[in-house]
């Protein structure tokens, strides 16, 4: 109880309850997140289980339209499938997909940083340049580059099977210089410190001033970076799927809904794409403006 109340009165929290707009972020992220992770007992209908689903509600508009139902708040696709319930378990595929991603890029973006940081030399040189090379290019043609390269590596029939992976490699692969940039500045400045030399002089390993004494002293950038780069992943993610080349066409991932509902859209069903694009926008948007916020919570010159 006591760290708790310590953790109340700290600068973080008193920032957090003196901004209301990391506040309403907070509440829609969360309510999203949770909605998503308990996608089974929340959504009214389970859009994966293909015995639910009747070809005879197909189309079906949303509640407050002519035609709709209860049993549909906001309406059906055109294979019958609850839209609500497709938008709940579509933000459980984007958020899984894109915090693995995230994680991803940072256990690799991290390492690179704190190796190049720490050594130096031509280590650092090679490493920056490879880094370099690589932020040249856009980063969703990069994952479209694995995403094609594993489609056409590997047999036609496991394609489905290795998407989910492939599309996390795709994007963690695009996504690791950015922090191996940012840890190998703050590595930089770190390892010419006290504490450093100190370990230095009684004999501590390279590798363990590296993970002990270092690491924690670069993660407070990291953490807002990966937390904006949760974003940056579901939108790629989505725009993947978007493109046909993601998860596979039978998962209700958000990009796969808006990818479906807009060749529908002039045709008057509008609702297929239209409440999927604006979960996709929340979410993202509120993302965004906690990492903003905690950007400058952690950040004493912005205060």
């Amino acid at each position: 109880m006591p760290s708790l109340v310590r953790l109340w009165d700290s600068d973080i929290a008193y920032s957090f309850r003196a901004s209301p707009v990391a506040i309403a972020s907070a509440i829609v992220a969360l309510t999203m997140v949770a909605a998503a992770l308990f996608a089974n007992w929340v959504a009214p209908h389970n859009p994966l289980d293909l015995s639910t689903i009747e070809l005879l509600d197909a189309s079906t508009p949303p509640v407050w339209a002519d035609g709709g139902t209860w049993k549909f708040v906001l309406g059906t696709d055109v294979q019958g499938r609850d839209v609500l319930s497709a938008v709940i378990y579509g933000m459980r595929i984007s958020l899984v997909i894109g915090i693995a991603s995230v994680a991803a890029a940072v256990v690799v973006g991290v390492g690179i940083g704190l190796l190049s940081g720490y050594a130096g030399g031509r280590i650092d040189a090679l490493l920056m340049r490879v880094a370099d090379v690589q932020l040249a290019f856009p980063p969703i043609l990069i994952a479209l580059l694995v995403d094609g390269v594993a489609r056409a590596a590997l047999p036609r029939e496991t394609h489905d099977i290795v998407a989910f992976p492939v599309l996390v490699a795709a994007i963690a692969l695009a996504g690791w210089p950015q922090y191996a940039r940012t840890v190998r500045g703050s590595t930089l400045v770190e390892k010419g410190k006290e504490y450093v030399q100190a370990a230095r002089v009684i004999g501590v390993a390279p590798g363990a001033i590296m993970v002990r004494h270092v690491l924690p002293n670069v993660l407070g950038p990291v953490l807002v970076l990966g937390t904006v780069h949760i974003a940056t992943a579901i939108i790629t993610e989505a725009t993947l799927s978007y493109l046909g080349v993601g998860v596979p066409p039978t998962t209700p991932s958000l990009g796969t809904l808006i990818r479906i509902g807009a060749e529908f859209l002039f045709s008057g069903e509008w609702w297929i794409t239209i409440f999927p694009g604006v979960a996709l926008v929340l979410l993202v948007l509120s993302v965004n403006l906690l990492g903003d916020w905690l950007r400058d919570a952690l950040n004493p010159r912005l205060r």
